[in-house]
C-alpha cells in the first residue's frame, strides 16, 4: 500500500508529455503532472493507477479523472513499470494520439441534412491490428464514424495508427462509457442496430444498409456482449461454407461495410 508520505519532495513535479519508446506512445507520469494534464484538456486515452494507492493527492486525482469522464484502470506496480521507465509515483496517463468526437454532435447534423449515417461500433475489440484494419476499411468505405468503449478496447497508439495506414488520423472516433445509453440514443434517432453475429437469422445481403445504421462488431474471442446483442433489432450473419466457423473480425467487418457501400452506390 502506498502512503502519501512516500511522495514527499516530488509533489511539484511539472507536467511533461513524454514519448515512451518502450511502448511507442506518449505518457504523463506522476500524480500532479497527470492532474495538470487533465486541467490542460489533454486528450487522455486512459489512466493507470497502482492498486491501493492512497493519500490526499491520490483521492484528488481519482476525483478529477472521474469528473472528466476519463477511464481509470487499477493495476499492479509491475504493469506501470512495463509502461514507462520514468518515476511514475503509481500513476501513468496514456495520451491519446487522436481527438475523440461526440457521437450526437457528429450524427445529428448528418440526419438534419437528410443523410443516412453509417457507424461501426466495436464491442471490446482488443487486438490493435484488427482495430487498425477495421478503421482503415471504414475510411475507405465512407463510414461516418467508429465507436469504441472507454475501457476494454484496443489502445489507440502509434501501432494502431500504423496498422490503419493513417486512417485513424482521418476517421472520426467516438469513445463511449455506456453502450446501452448509446444504443438507446441511436434508436431514438431512427438508427437500425445491426449486430454481426454467426447466430443471426438474417443473411447480410438481406439487410437494408441504406438506412441509418449502427453496425456492431464483437470481440475477437467472445463476440458481441449479451446486453448489446439483446438491444439489436437486426442480427445478421455471413455465410460460412468451410469447417472453420468464424471469420477474423476485421475481415467480417470489411464484408459488411462494403455491402453497405455497394447498396448505397446502387441506390445512387
Amino acid at each position: 500500500m502506498i502512503k502519501q508520505g512516500n511522495l514527499k519532495g516530488r509533489e511539484n513535479q511539472s507536467f511533461h508529455v513524454k514519448h515512451d519508446s518502450k511502448n511507442k506512445t506518449q505518457t504523463v507520469c506522476g500524480m500532479r503532472p497527470v492532474m495538470e494534464a487533465i486541467d490542460a484538456g489533454k486528450q487522455i486515452d486512459r489512466i493507470f493507477i497502482q492498486s491501493n494507492l492512497e493519500g490526499r493527492l491520490a483521492q484528488e486525482l481519482k476525483s478529477k479523472a472521474k469528473d472528466a469522464g476519463l477511464p481509470i484502470q487499477y493495476v499492479p506496480v509491475e504493469k506501470l513499470n512495463r509502461l514507462t521507465d520514468s518515476n511514475h509515483q503509481g500513476v501513468v496517463a496514456m495520451i491519446s494520439a487522436i481527438v475523440y468526437r461526440d457521437f450526437l454532435g457528429l450524427v445529428q447534423p448528418l440526419l438534419d441534412e437528410g443523410k443516412s449515417p453509417f457507424v461501426v461500433v466495436l464491442d471490446h475489440v482488443t487486438d490493435v491490428r484488427n482495430f487498425g484494419a477495421i478503421v482503415r476499411t471504414a475510411e475507405c468505405a465512407g463510414v461516418d464514424a467508429v465507436v469504441v468503449p472507454d475501457r476494454g478496447g484496443a489502445q489507440i497508439n502509434e501501432d494502431a495508427i500504423k496498422c490503419s495506414s493513417g486512417a485513424l488520423l482521418r476517421m472520426p472516433i467516438c469513445r463511449e462509457s455506456n453502450f446501452k445509453t448509446l444504443l438507446n440514443l441511436a434508436s431514438q434517432l431512427g438508427f437500425q442496430i445491426c449486430a454481426a453475429t454467426e447466430k443471426g437469422a438474417t443473411d447480410y445481403l438481406n439487410v437494408d444498409f441504406t438506412k441509418p445504421t449502427l453496425l456492431v462488431m464483437g470481440a475477437e474471442d467472445t463476440g458481441i456482449s449479451p446486453e448489446v446483442l439483446k438491444m439489436s433489432n437486426v442480427r445478421a450473419r455471413l455465410p460460412i461454407c468451410g469447417e472453420v466457423q468464424s471469420l477474423n473480425v476485421s475481415v467480417a467487418a470489411g464484408v459488411f461495410m462494403y455491402e453497405m457501400l455497394r447498396q448505397r452506390m446502387s441506390k445512387d
